[in-house]
């Protein structure tokens, strides 16, 4: 065996991560990559210690028109970038509430509890996390409860900010405030159904937005604002397939670009390739340690401002947040 691919709930992430590196074996994760800042700083520092080659599961970085927006961000043809709005919606039926399903999105199907319960070695499954009795909703909907995830922040706004990372690579955010609400779907979950979070990176001038409910079938395409441009995607963050871009009302350039170019760009291998090859050549994939932890820290921000009702900030002497 040559490598792994880590898919379980968060809280066995660190665990099987270090437990990886020890081996040697290289590893592709899931996001969210972990549960709390302290298991985020240990895994980061073992692989980088390690000749493991690591690869964290956001796939829009996959995109051949997210890298072509990069390179144009790059050149500055948006001016300077004050603003960055991305957001995550989806509605279902009341009888199917997001986070419900059995095993996989929108399976409704519930399994025999009985043969689950002989098949599962619950105490194994649930490793770091508390001890508790057999629970078939903790099981099954392991994403609305805080001893195995994040919630809205590792599962959807990490996605979300990870692109918007990639795009702009301005690291972890001053600040954040962010509040959340269980609006509709109060069924035992201990997670939010609605998520707002706001960030800010105050040397750079610059705010990211991130708007979320499962309450409702709205859409906040992955936006990137300048002064002389605005750079709109067609989609969230892991469906981007192209973008606009629009000048603003002063802006009289000729030759402005006006979206993606498709052919302009090399294809771009998917996520999963994108690791393979550099398991092979022993690269650097396109989402390595470094910027898990700059996820990471950043989803967590919005949690603990949640959480604690007020603005949180990050200390990047300490890499602590305060």
């Amino acid at each position: 065996m040559d490598a792994v691919v880590i898919a379980t709930p968060d809280h066995w992430h660190c665990q099987m991560v270090l437990d990886a590196v020890k081996a040697g074996k290289d590893i592709y994760c899931e996001k969210g990559f972990s549960r709390t800042l302290a298991e985020a700083k240990l895994m980061r520092d073992k692989l980088k210690q390690s000749e493991v080659v690591f690869q964290l599961g956001h796939q829009a970085r996959q995109a051949t028109c997210a890298l072509q927006a990069k390179e144009l961000i790059a050149r500055g043809v948006l001016g300077p970038i004050t603003l960055a709005r991305t957001g995550r919606f989806k509605s279902l039926e009341p009888e199917h509430p997001n986070w419900r399903w059995y095993g996989y999105y929108d399976q409704w199907n519930r399994p025999d509890p009985a043969q689950v319960r002989k098949d599962l070695n619950w105490d194994l499954w649930l490793g770091p996390a508390p001890r508790i009795p057999w629970n078939e909703r903790h099981f099954w909907h392991w994403r609305c409860y805080y001893a195995y995830g994040t919630g809205y922040a590792g599962d959807l706004l990490s996605h979300e900010m990870d692109f918007v990372q990639y795009l702009l690579g301005h690291g972890i955010p001053d600040n954040c405030s962010c509040s959340g609400l269980l609006a509709l779907l109060r069924d035992d979950r201990e997670v939010p159904d609605t998520w707002v979070a706001t960030y800010q990176f105050e040397k750079l001038g610059r705010t990211v937005t991130f708007e979320g409910s499962m309450n409702t079938n709205d859409s906040q395409p992955v936006t990137i604002c300048g002064r002389d441009a605005t750079l709109r995607f067609d989609a969230i963050a892991h469906d981007v397939s192209t973008f606009e871009i629009i000048p603003a009302g002063h802006n009289r350039k000729a030759d402005w670009p006006k979206g993606y170019e498709r052919g302009k760009t090399p294809p771009q291998p998917n996520h999963i390739v994108d690791w393979l090859n550099c398991v092979r050549t022993r690269g650097t994939p396109k989402c390595p340690a470094d910027e898990a932890f700059v996820e990471t820290a950043t989803f967590l921000m919005s949690l603990k401002s949640q959480q604690e009702h007020r603005m949180v900030r990050w200390d990047a002497a300490r890499e602590e947040i305060v």
